[in-house]
């Protein structure tokens, strides 16, 4: 008797929040990339030591979360930080000096909203993925078996390919392990492949480098694309956000 052939659980790709709707997440493991500087800022203070991060849409309530919890506030909105908030989006900003054994509250642009839209769609497992912790991603999507929702935030509702390009980083590493037929996931994995080599430079022609450029963050967004700087896993639990490399 022949063996039975083993299902691969489905991955897709979400272009933008404004589409996430279109796509059944309850029982998907949503992997919420927002490169520049979301999650890679997420990734680095679990890095260093953050005990836990809790990702919030509002400054609002980013500022009553971090009254009730005495964790570090911080946000952004269009690059800047939120008056009334303490730290902003930037890496560099949670060195383990500063943040080890601490509870970081934030807000961001894209990010945190798209994380609570897939919360507020049943997702089975929220993670948060880019560059600096590929690999960590990587390794634990492989060992799920779970249906897998590569989620990028873009800028405000809109694509952008700094996102795409990691969503293509991670199909081309898991790409075996998944049953793929997905249009948006074929272009994520040809965008990255066609510009693997190149990031730095292919980085700096797009809208976004130049957006955040023009507040000086170019050292922060060649941070974001530099891969396995900060190997940790943000997978959220009871509220919030742990490392659980």
């Amino acid at each position: 008797m022949s063996e039975i052939q083993q299902v691969k659980p489905s991955l897709h790709t979400v272009l933008t929040p404004q589409v996430l709707d279109l796509y059944e997440i309850k029982n998907s493991i949503v992997v919420i990339i927002d490169v520049f500087r979301a999650t890679s800022t997420m990734a680095t203070a679990l890095f260093n030591g953050a005990k836990k991060i809790i990702p919030v849409d509002s400054p609002e309530v980013c500022m009553e979360m971090g009254k009730q919890t005495g964790g570090v506030t911080a946000g952004e909105r269009d690059g800047k930080i939120i008056p009334g908030l303490s730290y902003g989006n930037s890496p560099s900003e949670y060195p383990r000096s500063f943040i080890e054994n601490k509870t970081l509250v934030i807000t961001t642009t894209n990010g945190t909203k798209l994380l609570h839209m897939a919360l507020r769609q049943g997702a089975k497992e929220v993670i948060t993925g880019s560059f600096p912790n590929l690999t960590k991603v990587v390794e634990y999507l492989k060992t799920q078996n779970a249906p897998v929702i590569l989620g990028c935030s873009g800028w405000k509702n809109k694509f952008n390919i700094e996102d795409t390009l990691f969503a293509g980083a991670v199909i081309e590493q898991i790409k075996d392990h998944f049953t793929i037929h997905c249009d948006s996931s074929y272009m994520a994995q040809q965008l990255y492949l066609q510009n693997k080599d190149r990031l730095p430079e292919y980085i700096k022609t797009l809208t976004h480098w130049h957006r955040l450029a023009a507040f000086g963050l170019e050292e922060d967004m060649l941070y974001c694309i530099s891969q396995d700087t900060a190997p940790s896993l943000p997978i959220f639990k009871d509220g919030a956000l742990v490392n659980g490399a």
